[in-house]
C-alpha cells in the first residue's frame, strides 16, 4: 500500500534538500583523503554486515516495541505473545512477532532530544549534540572497518523512497560516504550509451586515466581524489548494475515482499547484503505522527511488519543472519500522552530499538519502562551505548581508534560502552 502524506511537524528534518545532499557530498570531499588510510589493526575487516532500518520522524514505541494496553497512554491496541515466551509486542507487528526469537529489544533509551534533526545526528553517530567535532555516521565506520580494500561496491548504501541524508563520512573521507539508491533503481547513468561498445570504452577510460595520472603528479589535491575515485566508482557500479536491479528476482519474492514502496526496498536490501555490502539502511517515512497517530500505525506499520518479517526469516534461512547485524530504529519515539489531535508528539525521555542477528543475543529484553510508559525504570541506555553494541556485535572493537593523517580519532564516545547484556 502506498504512504499517505503525514501531517507532520513541520520540521525542515523531514526533506533533504538538493543543496544539502550537493553540500554534503563536498564536505565529505574536503575532509580526507580518497585513498584508504593507515587503519587500526583492531578495526579491520571483520567480514560482517549492518541492515539499518530507519523509521524516519519517530515510531511509537507504544504501538511497537514496549505496548502498555489497558493504560490511559497505551492506546486502543493488544499486546500479542511472540516466539520469545513471556515476549509481548503490539498487535500490529503479527508477522514480525513469529520472528522475535531471532532479535532483541532494549526498552530503556533515553536522551535529551526531542528535535528530528539533533535526534538522528545522535542515533547515527553515537555521539551527543552538537559535538565539539563532525564524526562520521555508523555506516561510514562499519564500512571503514568491515569493507576490503578491494571491494567493488559502495560499502554504505542508503535505499529509500524519501527521507534521510546521504550518510556523513566526515574525516574517514568521500570512499565511505552514504549512496543512495533512489526507489528501489539502480544507480542512475550505468548504463553504457548506445553507440559505445565495451572496447571503445575501456580505450577511452584508458586515456582518461593516463591524463588524470599525469595532471595527479603535478597538482593531487583531496578534491582531485575524490573526482577520481568518483569516476571510478562509477566504472565499478557500471559492471555491477545487476546487483541492484531487483526485477531479477523471482515473481514469487516479489510477492512475499511486497510490491509497495517499502517491499521493494526491502527485497534490494537481501540482494545488497547478500553481496557482501557491509552497510545497508533502509529508510521507511511518516511516522512524526502528531495526528491521527494511531490510524498512521496502522497504516506504516501494516506497511513495514511483512517485508520486515520477510527479510529476516530470509537473512536466517540462507545463512546471513549470523554475520548480519539488523537494527530497527528512530531518532526518538513518541509522547505518552494522547493530545488533542489523537496524536503523540515528540519523546525523547523512554523508547525502544530493536537489534538482532549478529553478535545479538536472540530473544534479549534490556531495560523497563513504567506501567504507563513515561520513564525508564530499569538499565537507561542511549545512543551511545547502542552505537557501541552494533559495532561490538559485528567484531569491531568499538573502544579502538582510527589513525588517520597522523591524528588518532575515537571510533566510538569513550565516555559510552556497550550493552554486554545483549552481545552473545
Amino acid at each position: 500500500m502506498p504512504s499517505r502524506p503525514n501531517p507532520a511537524c513541520g520540521s525542515a528534518d523531514h526533506v533533504l534538500s538538493r543543496r544539502a545532499l550537493f553540500g554534503g557530498m563536498a564536505a565529505a570531499a574536503a575532509t580526507g583523503l580518497v585513498r584508504r588510510p593507515a587503519l587500526a589493526k583492531s578495526v579491520q575487516g571483520s567480514g560482517k554486515r549492518v541492515l539499518q532500518i530507519f523509521l524516519h520522524g519517530g515510531v511509537s514505541q507504544l504501538e511497537t516495541w514496549d505496548p502498555k494496553p489497558g493504560t490511559a497512554t497505551g492506546g486502543p491496541f493488544r499486546a500479542i505473545p511472540t516466539s520469545v515466551p513471556g515476549l509481548h509486542i503490539s498487535e500490529l507487528l503479527p508477522h514480525t512477532a513469529l520472528q522475535m526469537h531471532r532479535l532483541g529489544l532494549i526498552r530503556s533509551m533515553t536522551n535529551a532530544s526531542d528535535d528530528h534533526g539533533r535526534g538522528q545526528r545522535e542515533i547515527f553517530s553515537g555521539r551527543n549534540q552538537p559535538a565539539p567535532l563532525d564524526v562520521p555516521d555508523l555506516g561510514a565506520v562499519v564500512a571503514k572497518a568491515c569493507m576490503p580494500d578491494d571491494f567493488p561496491l559502495p560499502g554504505h548504501i542508503l535505499i529509500r523512497g524519501s527521507g534521510g541524508g546521504p550518510g556523513n563520512a566526515s574525516y574517514l573521507g568521500p570512499r565511505y560516504a552514504g549512496v543512495i539508491m533512489e526507489d528501489a533503481k539502480p544507480p542512475a547513468f550505468t548504463d553504457r550509451p548506445e553507440g559505445l561498445d565495451r572496447d571503445a570504452d575501456r580505450r577511452r577510460s584508458s586515456l582518461r586515466s593516463r591524463f588524470n595520472d599525469r595532471f595527479a603528479a603535478r597538482r593531487r589535491t583531496a578534491d582531485t581524489d575524490a573526482y577520481t575515485f568518483s569516476y571510478d566508482q562509477a566504472l565499478d557500479l557500471l559492471d555491477q548494475r545487476k546487483v541492484f536491479d531487483v526485477s531479477l528476482e523471482s515473481d514469487r519474492d516479489q510477492e512475499r515482499y511486497g510490491k509497495h514502496e517499502f517491499g521493494r526496498h526491502c527485497l534490494m536490501a537481501r540482494r545488497l547484503l547478500e553481496h557482501g555490502v557491509p552497510f545497508v539502511q533502509v529508510n521507511h517515512s511518516n511516522y512524526d505522527t502528531h495526528f491521527e497517530n494511531f490510524d498512521f500505525h496502522i497504516e506504516q506499520l501494516g506497511e513495514f511488519d511483512q517485508p520486515f518479517a520477510t527479510l529476516v526469516a530470509d537473512l536466517a534461512a540462507r545463512g546471513l543472519l549470523e554475520d548480519t547485524l539488523v537494527c530497527v530504529m528512530s531518532e526518538f519515539g513518541r509522547t505518552p500522552r494522547i493530545n488533542a489531535g489523537y496524536g503523540r508528539d515528540h519523546w525523547g525521555k523512554s523508547w525502544s530499538v530493536l537489534l538482532g542477528g549478529a553478535g545479538i543475543q536472540p530473544g534479549a529484553v534490556i531495560g523497563a519502562t513504567s506501567a504507563d510508559g513515561t520513564e525508564v525504570t530499569d538499565r537507561p541506555v542511549d545512543h551511545g551505548h547502542v552505537f557501541h553494541t552494533i559495532l561490538q556485535g559485528v567484531g569491531v572493537d568499538s573502544t579502538a581508534d582510527f589513525h588517520i593523517g597522523g591524528s588518532d580519532f575515537t571510533i566510538a564516545d569513550p565516555a559510552k560502552e556497550p550493552i554486554r547484556e545483549m552481545l552473545a
